[in-house]
């Protein structure tokens, strides 16, 4: 026999990928109603080998604050790369859902593990001038200027330095919100604009860098120096992958299940060249994890060109976030709905209502309780079909 609540409609609420900043989580709040439970999960769910049926506690977060048992639909949020619990402090909105459908809440735990034309020449012109210190050898110039904790010694060290500052720009962008935030680190109300400021303010483009990457880097202004190897650590997601056991669990992810093979060119963008192929990536895997990244795993995995055969999911994208570009952008059918939030950053919809939040995603977030609602009276209804269907058939047994 089945328990009741195992036919409710459950809906999967799945954020894009998102790397672990350096940063640590926030402090735990109880949050509505949260508690964190363990379960013992498979650790590998495609394979046959023995190693196969080893099991691990999975942590996940469970809120039935607003939850009408019996009635009320399951919201199973899939988790990101990192704490649960700093996700489940960023996504009042799937609370403030589930007090409207009266649902439960699940937060599952998913590891084993905007720019002026002025702002981007004067990005283009700091990284020019280091290289051109580079290339005669001035490292001690570039050392002071950028304020790095050790001094710079040879280009190896420069090419580290600006891996560290593209990956300042990626988090700022990525976390480009309207108000401050504490999310991946302490940021400012748009970081970005903030950090076009800074060099914005300095005479010399690569004094004014160093104060730009500090948004993120040094956001309580008492570093004193940038430790360039600690706070930035190269791996298979070009644009960093954090530091801590997160990080680990993300650079192990990114050689195995996601592809992220891009690079910066300093042609359509501001940044340094620098690439970043297969075959580092491939080379980067094997010698770190000893695995061989498959480049068609995650098509073949997760449906490819079949994903139109699904049903109700809403993909929602800020056009502000860098990782909006790997999502899906256009509406694959009525029940495959593309949403782009117009001046939004990384999942800003999944974020609770604030006063600085932009129209567009208001707007956003009443079409996706809309489309929510409707699944959910849906599959309601469908139940009580099923319901009346089987009573009906019980009658003539």
């Amino acid at each position: 026999m089945v328990a009741m609540e195992t036919l409710l409609p459950l809906l999967l609420l799945i954020p894009p990928p998102l790397p672990p900043a350096g940063a640590a989580p926030a402090a735990r709040a109880t949050g509505p109603g949260l508690e964190e439970r363990l379960f013992q999960q498979v650790r590998d769910h495609f394979s046959f080998e023995t190693c196969g049926n080893e099991t691990f506690p999975q942590r996940y977060l469970v809120s039935a604050k607003f939850w009408k048992k019996g009635f009320g639909p399951i919201f199973f949020y899939t988790g990101n790369e990192g704490d649960i619990w700093t996700f489940a402090q960023n996504s009042d909105f799937i609370f403030e859902l589930a007090e409207e459908q009266q649902a439960l809440v699940i937060f599952a735990e998913h590891d084993f593990q905007k720019s002026s034309p002025g702002c981007v020449t004067a990005v283009r012109k700091a990284f020019q001038q280091i290289k051109d210190l580079c290339l005669s050898g001035a490292y001690d110039e570039i050392s002071s200027k950028m304020a790095t904790c050790n001094k710079m010694s040879n280009k190896g060290d420069v090419y580290q330095l600006f891996g560290f500052a593209r990956n300042a720009f990626t988090m700022m962008a990525m976390m480009d919100y309207p108000y401050k935030t504490d999310f991946m680190g302490h940021l400012p109300a748009n970081p970005v604009e903030v950090g076009c400021e800074q060099i914005l303010a300095h005479t010399d483009p690569i004094e004014g860098l160093a104060a730009l990457v500090g948004v993120f880097y040094n956001s309580s202004g008492s570093a004193q120096c940038y430790d360039i190897y600690q706070l930035y650590q190269s791996c298979a997601d070009p644009t960093g992958c954090g530091i801590g056991s997160d990080a680990e669990a993300w650079d192990y992810q990114v050689c195995t299940e996601i592809n992220l093979t891009f690079n910066s060119n300093n042609v359509t963008d501001m940044f340094p060249e620098m690439p970043f192929t297969e075959a580092m990536r491939e080379q980067y895997c094997q010698s770190k994890w000893h695995v061989r990244p498959r480049a068609h795993w995650l098509q073949t995995n997760f449906w490819g060109g079949d994903l139109k055969s699904a049903s109700n999911i809403i993909f929602s994208n800020g056009d502000l976030d860098p990782w909006a570009g790997g999502g899906i952008n256009s509406s694959l059918s009525p029940s495959l709905i593309a949403l782009t939030i117009k001046g939004g950053a990384h999942h800003l919809d999944l974020r609770g209502h604030n006063p600085a939040d932009p129209p567009s995603v208001t707007e956003v977030r009443k079409l996706e309780a809309s489309i929510i609602n409707s699944w959910v009276k849906s599959a309601g209804m469908e139940r009580a079909q099923e319901k009346r269907s089987g009573a009906s058939a019980g009658r003539w047994l």
